[in-house]
């Protein structure tokens, strides 16, 4: 799929992440890299989907195919997020430098990289930097948010199925007395 201009809202928020900086400098994934790019490329977009939903950011994940003979560059839409794949001789960095420039003012825009170079030009052109660690943080946390918010939902279903649901409508009469007494 050949790219178009993206068009930016405003009141956006936006966070452009390095695909393969981040790849690398996260624990997990820069194993699974070495035995597995295409899987460590999934599950980076499986924790950035999830992030994106908790957040609100509209995610833009940049993987080079600087090296790629030929590539004329895409983007792909996936639960939520882009993920693109730059042209030939293009790097990520080049790539969101361009979006940079061309997002205008936006309210809220970061790049997610632990490159040194890329981190000062996103704050000289107006956006605020993520290192990968500060990421890889954020999303752990809400992973760890979203698991036990899981298990609580579970155990009120484990608890609302053991009483039955003639109990449940006692409880729910008692609770409306109550509320009407308050009053």
């Amino acid at each position: 799929m050949a790219r178009k201009r993206r068009r930016y809202n405003r009141e956006g928020r936006y966070l452009f992440v390095d695909g393969y900086n981040i790849l690398n400098q996260w624990a997990g994934l820069s194993q699974l890299m070495e035995e597995d790019l295409e899987q460590a490329r999934e599950k980076l977009m499986e924790k950035l989907i999830e992030y994106a939903h908790i957040t609100g950011w509209s995610i833009i994940l940049v993987f080079d195919a600087y090296k790629v003979k030929g590539s004329e560059g895409s983007i792909e839409k996936k639960n939520g997020i882009e993920i693109v794949y730059t042209k030939e001789l293009e790097t990520a960095d080049h790539y969101i430098e361009k979006e940079l420039t061309h997002i205008g003012r936006v309210k809220d825009v970061a790049v997610a990289t632990s490159d040194h170079i890329e981190q000062q030009l996103i704050l000289a052109r107006g956006g605020r930097r993520i290192s990968a660690r500060e990421l890889e943080i954020e999303v752990e946390n809400i992973e760890n948010h979203i698991r036990l918010e899981a298990k609580r939902i579970k155990k009120v279903q484990r608890l609302r199925n053991g009483l039955g649901e003639e109990v449940l409508e006692d409880l729910r009469k008692i609770k409306n007395q109550l509320k009407e007494k308050e009053k």
